[in-house]
């Protein structure tokens, strides 16, 4: 029967079903429960906005039309269930689990739970403050909407502000990862942009170079190799000579083959230097630049958490001012009587009068305990004075 009994009763306030209403998901709730719900103050539990509902089970939100949960369907088959129930006085006194049999009748004010007879005079509940649960029932669910407002109460602990200020902490470091992300695209894109035109750049050189040699190179190769065909020519020439029958014709042959001599003779060899690259591709491109790259150390991304280190307040500040003239003043005095006593004793009732000015605002901001440094000040300049007399 107890089983029973759980079926009929509601979630939110524990108690037997009073005038149940269906939500759109076919979870029932008391209508007044679901009204203290909706209309809580402050309430971020289940209500999101003034027409919206949320499920305090299943935690899906139902609309709700301007009669509010009014127009929720009654669920009838519920309420004849717990009408009968309640006609047939089945809401018995339920019986102690240790005792058997024996009715809890008794509510322990110390433990908080409903207790029987021999609980509180054999058992572990001996000697406790009790009461009755009736009343303590009607006590308690005082309480437990007192309790159902304060944490209703977006102030009570403070959490939904945590939480609001954690998660934009979190969507700003993510923004942050994200913007970094993009300036590190977009450095190692204009980096490759940069490598490619310098790519460039040094190829055109290098083809520049190329088309110098061949300017340089090309005019005294050709020059060498006319001198070449003219020996080879002469040998050829020489070589049929030595065969001419005529006489004729051999000398005829052989006064051309010298005066093409004389004339090969008197054409200049080019000098070959010796020559160097310079600089070569080895030299200008020394892996520096991609050896500074692997040096760039891929750095460990943390977080970083601000602490607010304790600041002087006002009133430090002005102890700190006072207690520094006095010093200042202790000493100037020291340093002008040596020349002068007039100008000391002039000036020392002019510095009184100034000190007493300076030392009003701070009188009033700290009170007594600055006023006692200040007279402390006094005193000692008064024994100074006398000090001073006595030797002079």
């Amino acid at each position: 029967m107890n089983n029973f009994e759980d079926e009929l009763t509601c979630s939110v306030c524990y108690n037997i079903f009073d005038d149940p209403r269906i939500l759109p998901c076919s979870h029932t709730f008391c209508r007044n429960c679901l009204e203290r719900v909706l209309h809580s103050s402050g309430s971020r539990l289940w209500r999101t906005s003034d027409a919206r509902l949320k499920c305090p089970s299943c935690r899906n939100t139902s609309e709700l039309t301007g009669s509010g949960t009014l127009a929720l369907p009654i669920n009838f088959a519920l309420k004849s269930i717990v009408e009968k129930y309640k006609s047939e006085n089945h809401l018995k006194t339920a019986t102690c689990p240790e005792h058997n049999k024996q009715p809890l009748n008794l509510f322990c004010l110390k433990d908080r739970k409903l207790i029987c007879g021999q609980c509180l005079t054999v058992g572990q509940h001996q000697g406790h403050a009790i009461d009755d649960p009736e009343s303590a029932y009607l006590k308690e669910r005082l309480a437990a909407s007192k309790y159902l407002h304060i944490l209703s109460d977006k102030h009570f602990t403070g959490v939904s502000f945590v939480i609001k200020k954690l998660e934009e902490q979190m969507n700003y470091c993510k923004q942050t990862v994200l913007d970094d992300k993009k300036e590190v695209i977009g450095f190692f894109d204009q980096l490759n942009e940069t490598l490619e035109q310098k790519k460039q750049d040094m190829l055109a050189a290098l083809n520049d170079f190329n088309q110098q040699i061949v300017e340089v190179y090309a005019p005294q190769i050709e020059e060498m190799k006319e001198i070449q065909d003219e020996e080879l020519d002469l040998i050829s020439l020489s070589s049929s000579v030595q065969e001419e029958t005529s006489p004729l014709l051999f000398l005829e042959n052989l006064h051309k083959i010298r005066k093409r001599m004389k004339a090969l003779k008197k054409r200049e060899l080019v000098t070959v230097h010796p020559v160097a690259v310079h600089p070569r591709a080895s030299q200008f491109l020394n892996n520096k630049c991609l050896g500074e790259i692997n040096l760039m150390t891929t750095p460990t991304i943390n977080l970083c958490f601000e602490t607010h280190e304790k600041s002087f307040t006002p009133q430090d500040k002005w102890t700190v001012l006072c207690i520094s003239l006095m010093i200042l003043f202790v000493v100037l005095m020291l340093v002008l009587w040596l020349y002068d006593t007039d100008t000391v004793n002039h000036f020392s009732s002019r510095y009184i009068l100034y000190l007493s000015e300076i030392m009003e605002p701070v009188r009033k901001s700290l009170g007594s305990a600055v006023w006692s440094v200040q007279k402390a000040g006094l005193n000692i300049w008064h024994q100074s004075e006398v000090w001073l007399s006595r030797l002079l």
